[in-house]
Formats: structure tokens, C-alpha cells, sequence
């Protein structure tokens, strides 16, 4: 995979995350993760069709996605995900992919996402067989809260 294609995924990741809930996301080491992995307990999966063809994983603890949701909703106490509060963690996804999407089209590389789909639960296994993950790490709140976001695009 090519670096060229990870940049603007981590770029999009820092500035949706500042400009929607008001944080500065630390980035942490980006590595290759093997197929299968385990997802957090709250996943947002994002196709992504064109010129790069593949997934974006995004993924959270329940904490970090109760957390999200609240500041996403003007700061509701959000004791537990519901339909309401799900629906904005999957915009969370849907806006990262497409600020990534508009980054990527700068360097005249043409993508579409689809919408967000998202999974809760714990021990879902992911698998991208024929092509590598890429995970970026981002935390806030002194590594406190965190998400990954796992790009699998060929």
C-alpha cells in the first residue's frame, strides 16, 4: 500500500475529529495488522470504490464511542448506544471517509464510499484477506479515549 494513499486518511482523522468534537488526536505508530483482527466493540465498516477499492474499519470501545456520541449531540449525557446515539458514531465514520475521499481527490485519485455500516459487540472478527491493513491509531484525552482506523484498499 502505498503512503501516498494512507496520509490523507490520517489527515482526514485529525481534522474531522477537531472540527466535530473539538479534539487534537495524537497519532500513534501506524502499523500492518494480520488478517483476522479483532475489532473494538463499536465498528463503523466504510466501502470505498474507484480509484482505491477496499474498506475503512473504524473502530472504539463502548467508553470512547458513549463519549463521542455525547459531544457529537452538543454534550448529552449518553449512558448507552441507542439507535440515536449509533446513528452518530456511524456519521463520525461517514464524514472521516469522505473528508478522505475529497484529500485523496487533490491528488487526482477518485473515490466513492458507501454508507456506514456499524456493528457492536464484542470479539468480532475482520478479515481482508487479499489486501493489507493499515492501522492508524489516534487517541485524546491523555490515551484515555481512542479509535483505530483499519484501511484495507488495493
Amino acid at each position: 500500500m502505498n503512503v501516498e494513499h494512507i496520509n490523507p486518511f490520517i489527515e482526514a482523522c485529525r481534522v474531522v475529529l477537531k472540527q466535530v468534537i473539538g479534539v487534537e488526536a495524537a497519532l500513534g505508530k501506524v502499523f500492518v495488522k494480520s488478517s483476522p483482527y479483532s475489532g473494538e466493540a463499536v465498528i463503523i465498516i466504510v466501502g470505498i470504490t474507484g480509484d482505491l477499492k477496499g474498506q475503512a474499519v473504524l473502530s472504539q470501545n463502548y467508553d470512547t464511542a458513549k463519549s463521542v456520541a455525547s459531544m457529537m449531540m452538543g454534550g448529552m449525557p449518553i449512558d448507552e448506544l441507542t439507535e440515536l446515539s449509533r446513528s452518530a458514531i456511524s456519521e463520525l465514520g461517514n464524514m472521516i471517509l469522505g473528508t478522505a475521499a475529497s484529500f485523496l481527490s487533490q491528488k487526482k485519485i477518485s473515490v466513492d464510499i458507501t454508507p456506514p455500516t456499524i456493528l457492536t459487540g464484542e470479539g468480532v472478527m475482520i478479515s481482508s484477506d487479499k489486501m493489507v491493513t493499515v492501522c492508524i491509531p489516534l487517541t485524546w484525552d491523555n490515551g484515555s479515549k481512542s479509535i483505530e482506523l483499519d484501511i484495507s484498499v488495493s
